[in-house]
């Protein structure tokens, strides 16, 4: 959602001493000025309330100004929301008239009470709340500041809930699975919404209203995409902490990556690392025509590795197929040739790259536009390249990798379809704008998936 926010004006509340915002999140976007609005409402720089990853580490927290003064008040969890791999289930429930004033602002995470604070100024009895007034209303960015001081909100929101009048618990929204012991979302929680409550982003981008009191909202900037990606089913993406080399920036939830100069060298991997299975992914080359990209796309079985300089392929635990100069179509181990054999031109503009990871066989195989390379047909289990004998894994767990290794005064910059859809902000349109997905009957990736190949989210990983 960087750079993307919706927004309403409230009318008159039911009650805005009472609400309830409940949301699933998944971050985007970590680092030093971690500081990022997920809800906010306000006109002014006096008066305002927000809730927001407070920057350095990035705290959830709800601050309330009037006048100047946190008297609705000002609350900061020691809890630190650094997982990018994963959804988060955020719940603040205010009620001011509660006598007991460490009760009148509750935080949940992923279902518990979290009651260790940073800083604790509970709001006064009986004050009324900015947010749930009748004032405008926004996710993802600051209501009032157009600088943008604290940030939008850089990833994923889904199931996104708003209750006017009733301070509810995280279990209004949530429930824990029996099977497998997590916390997962009710899609259809029994609550009493008030004249103000809204439900929307309920598994989609949709900004209309699903709680029956038509309180749609609007895209106030940027592009809302819909993504596969939500919280029962959760795809890998490229992994911030990783990347290595130049300074490389990571963008469209963590899907995209662009250099962040002239013959800059950056490599990264993915959050996801599966152990066994088969696996398939897409790797489109986003550079402009004309210019060649020395993109390298393989594996790692040691991310310590990609920080250290770990193109795929450059280290003995890994595995890379070049496109860079005199090394286009090789595929690389421990620095070294092991094949040669995909001759075809994926590092020009606009090629997108497939890869099918067969972790059961250890075999790979790579198609071009849709083509598989050297008559291979990882559906037949025919072809490919056995890396069976020739790598040492470091360890068990095999993360998707990616790198660039320019030699040429160009910005190096690709997007990653991991089942979601999409290409950077563009949405596949193969098929009738369908795709084709992977076993696990959840993804969409724009050319057919060989038989028995997932992608790799949560769904793949327990097909």
């Amino acid at each position: 959602m960087a750079n993307t926010y919706l927004t309403r004006t409230l009318g008159t509340p039911t009650n805005n001493k009472k609400w309830t915002f409940s949301a699933w999140i998944k971050k985007g976007y970590i680092g030093t000025n971690d500081s990022q609005i997920i809800f906010s409402a306000g006109g002014d720089g006096s008066n305002y309330a927000s809730i927001m990853t407070n920057y350095n580490p990035g705290k959830l927290q709800f601050y309330s100004s009037t006048g100047g003064n946190q008297t609705g008040g000002s609350v900061r969890l020691n809890n630190v929301l650094r997982d990018v791999s994963g959804w988060y289930h955020i719940v603040i429930s205010f009620d001011s008239t509660d006598s007991t004033a460490a009760d009148r602002i509750k935080f949940y995470i992923n279902g518990n009470r979290e009651t260790s604070y940073d800083n604790a100024e509970n709001p006064n009895q009986n004050v009324s709340s900015f947010i749930n007034s009748a004032i405008e209303h926004q996710i993802g960015k600051d209501s009032y500041r157009s600088n943008q001081y604290a940030g939008w909100f850089n990833g994923s929101v889904s199931h996104l809930h708003f209750i006017d009048g009733t301070a509810y618990d995280a279990s209004a929204f949530g429930e824990t699975d029996t099977t497998t012991g997590e916390w997962k979302a009710k899609t259809s929680p029994s609550v009493t919404y008030g004249t103000n409550g809204f439900f929307i982003l309920k598994d989609s981008n949709l900004v209309t209203d699903q709680s029956g009191r038509g309180n749609n909202f609007t895209v106030g900037g940027g592009t809302l995409t819909n993504l596969k990606d939500n919280p029962d089913n959760t795809f890998a993406t490229l992994n911030p902490l990783t990347i290595g080399g130049t300074a490389a920036t990571l963008g469209n939830v963590n899907n995209s990556i662009v250099g962040g100069a002239n013959n800059a060298e950056w490599y990264t991997a993915s959050t996801i690392a599966p152990s066994t299975g088969k696996w398939y992914v897409e790797i489109k080359n986003d550079f402009a025509s004309g210019q060649a990209a020395d993109l390298i796309v393989g594996f790692t079985t040691n991310l310590i590795d990609v920080k250290n300089e770990a193109f795929p392929g450059k280290e003995p635990h890994s595995l890379g197929l070049w496109s860079a100069g005199t090394d286009v179509g090789d595929i690389k181990i421990d620095n070294s040739v092991v094949s040669n054999q995909y001759t075809g031109d994926w590092g020009s503009a606009n090629k997108i790259l497939g890869m099918a990871l067969d972790l059961d066989n250890k075999k790979v195989y790579f198609s071009i536009d849709g083509v598989w390379q050297s008559s291979a047909n990882p559906s037949a289990g025919s072809g490919g390249y056995d890396f069976s004998s020739s790598l040492t894994p470091f360890e068990d767990n095999y993360f998707i990798a990616i790198g660039s290794y320019s030699n040429s005064l160009t910005i190096n910059k690709c997007s990653v379809n991991f089942g979601n859809g999409l290409f950077g902000t563009t949405a596949i349109t193969t098929n009738s704008g369908n795709g084709y997905a992977g076993a696990e009957g959840a993804s969409k990736f724009n050319y057919t998936v060989p038989t028995g190949y997932s992608a790799l989210s949560t769904k793949g990983l327990n097909e």
